[in-house]
């Protein structure tokens, strides 16, 4: 990936994403998702040089927020500010959607006065029945089931660390509770792009048969390598990018850390796991917010209950490295949501066949 320094970002823009919707990542192609990803590259750049132009003037997006949220709402809030566009934030208490009103029907309401609409929250059929309703671009900052604006950050990162390095050449390993959105996602937009990805987990928390089918059927047209695996030594030896997230996700009863933490613990990113990639070069990802010492409640009960006095799901050894690229990650989602709003509300190029 070559990133242009010319002003015209959507110069090089060479599908048509306009009105496109983003529920999952299976919904683009990989030249699709690498445009998107390209373009946040170039806005990158064009903001760090000053010479950012406003693509989104005058449009408004409806930024409708189920689970509570740190980087997203405020990667789509800034990334609206920098391109001319205004939001509007909505929590549960601040409209109908679910209580008196069907997902479908508050899309097609706020179609009518919104140019785009994001939501996070737990079912994707919430997220998927608000885009038929609407007729303005939706985006789905997180559901329990996948997260594909947290993908395109997670590319445009280790594209950035491996120096623009073909997605074929790119080599991650999922490490943790692989059953939901990040494990999913990790698995399957990996498979649309070609790469080389490693679910590292016990059995049971492999993510589901419906998703492995799907990640294999991108994998045959992509050539992507595809390895779901209990032994860790095995899914992390060579693994240029290992990624964690938290083991026990918003939304899962207390109850269930007393079964998940046993589990997990073998699969712990500390500097053992880190040198078994063999890989001086290995990076470490972690989507946020980390367990990663006792400066956090959650932190705090994990050294009090299983002694884990150094951080739950990664050591904060790991996780303050220089091998730590966690706050690269987490300003990206902004450049890349930044992206996806201007290729879908202002885009340009060629729709490609």
């Amino acid at each position: 990936m070559s990133v242009r320094t010319t002003t015209d970002v959507l110069a090089g823009l060479d599908v048509d994403l306009r009105g496109r919707d983003l529920l999952k990542e299976v919904d683009w192609t990989a030249a699709e998702l690498d445009a998107v990803i390209e373009l946040a590259a170039r806005l990158k750049a064009a903001r760090a040089a000053g010479v950012e132009q406003q693509h989104l003037a005058g449009r408004v997006v409806a930024l409708i927020f189920e689970k509570t949220s740190t980087r997203t709402r405020c990667a789509f809030e800034v990334a609206a500010f920098h391109q001319g566009a205004h939001t509007t934030f909505l929590d549960p208490a601040a409209s109908q959607l679910g209580h008196k009103e069907s997902a479908a029907d508050t899309g097609a309401v706020l179609a009518g006065m919104y140019d785009a609409i994001q939501f996070r929250g737990v079912a994707q059929a919430t997220v998927e029945e608000l885009a038929e309703g609407a007729d303005v671009p939706v985006y789905n900052g997180l559901t329990d089931d996948w997260h594909p604006t947290q993908m395109l950050a997670d590319y445009l990162t280790m594209q950035e660390v491996s120096g623009g390095a073909p997605w074929a050449e790119l080599s991650l390993a999922y490490v943790g509770d692989a059953r939901f959105n990040m494990g999913n996602s990790a698995l399957v937009m990996g498979a649309i792009m070609g790469a080389d990805v490693r679910i590292v987990a016990p059995r049971s928390l492999w993510p589901s048969a419906s998703v492995q089918a799907l990640a294999r059927d991108r994998a045959t047209a992509s050539g992507a390598r595809l390895t779901l695996t209990e032994d860790v030594a095995e899914g992390v030896s060579g693994a240029r990018f290992v990624h964690t997230d938290v083991w026990v996700s918003m939304g899962e009863p207390k109850e269930v850390w007393d079964e998940r933490v046993p589990l997990l613990r073998p699969y712990r990113v500390d500097g053992a796991l880190m040198a078994a990639t063999g890989r001086a070069d290995a990076v470490f990802m972690h989507c946020l917010p980390a367990y990663h010492d006792t400066s956090t409640l959650v932190g705090q009960q994990a050294a009090q209950r299983f002694g884990l006095v150094d951080g739950l799901e990664v050591s904060d050894a790991v996780f303050r490295s220089p091998a730590s690229v966690v706050f690269q990650q987490a300003h990206n989602r902004m450049h890349t949501i930044k992206a996806l709003m201007v290729a879908t509300l202002a885009g340009g190029g060629q729709r490609q066949a």
